[in-house]
């Protein structure tokens, strides 16, 4: 049994998230909440929501036993770049991309 939580729209890029995403991947379910407890990054706040989100659907969707679970799929996908401007001397411009990201995690327990 397999069951899935997203996040969209996190403001930070693919790249920072999948730092996380690796660190968690394959985990069972304690030792992942513990990794992303004590982790300094910001992406780490959100896997741990979408952790327990997942975690309480696998619960009270599928009735599932929390104690035999654990991560079978991470990834983190690229979303729509906000793009912005910012002025320079001379007239110009630099273009600034702010990159957003999708998350998405699985968690089941039959390996």
């Amino acid at each position: 049994m397999e069951v899935s939580a997203k996040l969209k729209n996190l403001n930070f890029s693919a790249q920072k998230g999948r730092l996380v995403a690796n660190q968690i991947r394959g985990l069972h379910i304690e030792k992942a909440l513990d990794t992303l407890s004590f982790s300094n990054l910001k992406a780490a706040e959100f896997f741990k929501k979408l952790l327990n989100s997942a975690i309480a659907n696998a619960e009270h969707n599928e009735g599932a036993d929390i104690d035999e679970l654990f991560i079978s799929t991470v990834f983190v996908d690229e979303a729509p770049t906000l793009k912005r401007f910012k002025a320079r001397a001379k007239g110009r411009g630099n273009r600034i991309l702010k990159r957003t990201c999708h998350l998405t995690l699985v968690v089941s327990d039959t390996k």
